[in-house]
């Protein structure tokens, strides 16, 4: 299959973002092969989206839109940036609101993106989170899936954990569900393994999305 190659824009990206990036790239004959046909569903999706409206929208739903949703947003936003796909659009919730994990946004500085915000000591801040100081910001805070800013309707629903996917057994106004699941990275809060938990899965979260969007 043909798999899309990094687009000359992203030299724009933050350095260590962008080694980053390749680097993961790099581990696509990793990814067990399962989870290589159900991410190509979500491609497909993508494709025929694209085709026929110019846009695809995607929500990542976990229970508490709090780690593994929020960093599939992410990374899936910033694949479609660094294979130039433009059209995708990308938004998390989950079946109830709580807020960004500190510990999550650490892995995801620690890959190379800046991630700011202005509140910092609300119960749910509101997050910035860029690729480039160019570049435009994606917005990132916790809440249920069918909130504001997320589409209501003709999006595909991306669910992250067992949890999410269990509880709610109808996804309103998904056009496809499809349980792409990840170990939550919580069990090993407050452990000497806490950091090295948190980047394995951004790392295998960030390979699958490159790996999905270079498919589209």
């Amino acid at each position: 299959m043909t798999k899309r190659q990094p687009s000359s824009s992203s030299s724009r990206l933050y350095p260590e973002l962008l080694r980053y990036l390749m680097a993961q790239a790099a581990t696509f004959g990793w990814i067990a092969e399962d989870r290589k046909s159900d991410l190509a569903k979500v491609s497909d999706y993508i494709r025929d989206s694209l085709a026929k409206s110019g846009a695809a929208r995607m929500i990542f739903i976990c229970t508490h839109n709090s780690r593994r949703s929020q960093i599939s947003q992410i990374w899936a936003k910033v694949a479609a940036e660094y294979y130039a796909l433009a059209g995708v659009e990308t938004f998390s919730g989950g079946t109830e609101a709580t807020a960004f994990n500190p510990r999550a946004i650490a892995a995801l500085q620690r890959c190379g993106l800046k991630i700011i915000t202005e509140d910092p000591d609300a119960a749910n801040p509101r997050y910035q989170v860029l690729t480039s100081d160019a570049g435009t910001p994606q917005l990132c805070f916790s809440k249920v899936y069918d909130a504001a800013p997320n589409p209501t309707g003709g999006y595909c629903a991306v669910m992250t954990c067992s949890q999410a996917d269990e509880a709610c057994p109808l996804v309103l106004g998904a056009d496809l569900r499809i349980p792409i699941r990840y170990e939550d990275p919580k069990v090993a809060d407050g452990t000497l393994l806490e950091a090295q938990r948190y980047d394995e899965r951004s790392a295998q979260i960030c390979g699958e999305m490159l790996y999905m969007i270079s498919l589209v």
